[in-house]
């Protein structure tokens, strides 16, 4: 759990500091620091992947993976569900601001809502978040999480600047969304043998590797629609 506390502390942190400065990080700051991040996320990935004396089945679990989540468009279905929720609450809060004290300043409350919502559907949506959880759960150094707290961080701050202290908020979905992935990752571990579990770790690795060339901004991989690999490495290495 000390990667998903360490995360939601730097949301916090970045939010706090956002609201403080009232003004965007200059983009070229926020470039660098995300390409850090992506090169970083890279390392990680090969290590993980060479972890694995069992390429040929490392190979088959992505690919049938992959089909899997491409055949239930797991990321295009992500996306929109992420979309539908953001719409969801800004409806119902436009709603709500029509009928509130006018003495509120028109869009305060929809500001903070939409901050609160957009912050939370990013932090915890996407692939970093389930690698770093299960990575975290495993028993290893958190690594990765330690990597999205930097960037979540680092969007906190811009975040908290346009919409104000409530994006700080969303490091408690984050805590029980991570937490959750954790906690579960941790229990299944019993049940899996040391080459399960490198397996596993190559198989998270490879998609590292997909993640850090999107946070590059390199080619844009559709990193969700392979986490069923996860699944299917152990199955594949059980038997």
């Amino acid at each position: 759990m000390l990667g998903t506390l360490a995360n939601a502390a730097a949301i916090i942190i970045g939010s706090t500091v956002g609201t403080l400065v009232r003004s965007r990080l200059p983009q070229r700051y926020v470039n660098v620091a995300f390409q850090a991040a992506g090169l970083f996320t890279l390392v990680i990935g090969i290590s993980m992947a060479l972890k694995s004396n069992n390429m040929i089945l490392i190979v088959i679990s992505l690919i049938s993976g992959a089909l899997i989540g491409e055949a239930l468009n797991l990321d295009g279905n992500s996306e929109k569900a992420a979309n539908s929720l953001l719409k969801k609450f800004a409806n119902k809060d436009s709603t709500s601001t029509s009928l509130s004290d006018q003495s509120e300043p028109a869009g305060t409350s929809k500001l903070a809502v939409e901050g609160f919502v957009t912050a939370s559907v990013l932090f915890c949506t996407g692939s970093m978040a389930i690698l770093g959880a299960f990575e975290d759960g495993m028993g290893k150094p958190p690594q990765l999480l330690y990597t999205k707290s930097i960037i979540d961080g680092i969007a906190s701050v811009a975040f908290a600047s346009t919409f104000g202290i409530f994006v700080g908020l969303s490091a408690i979905p984050v805590l029980i969304y991570q937490g959750c992935l954790t906690l579960f990752a941790a229990y299944i571990m019993q049940f899996l043998t040391e080459s399960m579990i490198a397996d596993l770790t190559a198989v998270g690795g490879v998609l590292l590797i997909g993640l850090g060339i999107n946070i590059l901004k390199i080619k844009d991989i559709k990193v969700i629609n392979m986490l069923p690999a996860l699944v299917v490495v152990v199955l594949l290495s059980a038997f």
